[in-house]
Parts: structure tokens; sequence; C-alpha cells
């Protein structure tokens, strides 16, 4: 959750404009990657969790994509929160192969 409080502060720099455009986008995919670990975890088979874990993965897929455009677009330094998104990806590869 961490990397999701992060990516909040990180994009209330973006310009107004962006606000239901790139901003949007990446809170949503920031938030959808512990919300589906979270409900994963609770839906009671290997088989579902992992189901979860992926689409959490997919959203940190799309939250990386996001975040180097928006390095592309308004030049912000985006590096520490895709390092911290990379080892949460390690992490989500690892606990797949896991179960």
């Amino acid at each position: 959750m961490d990397l999701a409080r992060d990516l909040y502060v990180h994009t209330s720099k973006f310009p107004s404009e962006e606000k239901f455009g790139l901003t949007s986008q990446m809170r949503r995919s920031a938030v959808s990657i512990p919300s589906n670990i979270a409900e994963g975890s609770k839906r009671g088979t290997k088989k579902d969790f992992t189901q979860f874990l992926r689409i959490a993965a997919g959203s940190a897929a799309e939250l990386e994509t996001q975040l180097l455009l928006s390095k592309e677009l308004f030049g912000f330094d985006n590096e520490p929160l895709l390092d911290i998104l990379k080892e949460v990806q390690k992490m989500l590869e690892s606990l797949i192969k896991k179960l």
C-alpha cells in the first residue's frame, strides 16, 4: 500500500488538466495492486488467489507503463516509484510461482 500512497502524493503534482486522464488512471492502477492481493487472499483457494495475483501483476505492468509515459510527458523523476514497483513485481512473481 506504500506504493499507492506514494503515487497519490506524486500525481498531486501533475497538471490539473490530467486530473481525469493519466492521474486518475495511474491512481486506479496503483490501488488495484494491493486491492487484488487482499481480495484474492480471502477467496479460499490457491487457484483463486493465484488469479488475483495475476490481475495485480497486470495492474503493476500498467502502472509501470504509465510512470514511463508520465516521465516523458511531464519530466517528473519517477525512479523512486519505479524502484518500489519493481520490488512489488518481483514479490508478485515469486508468490505466483510458489502457489
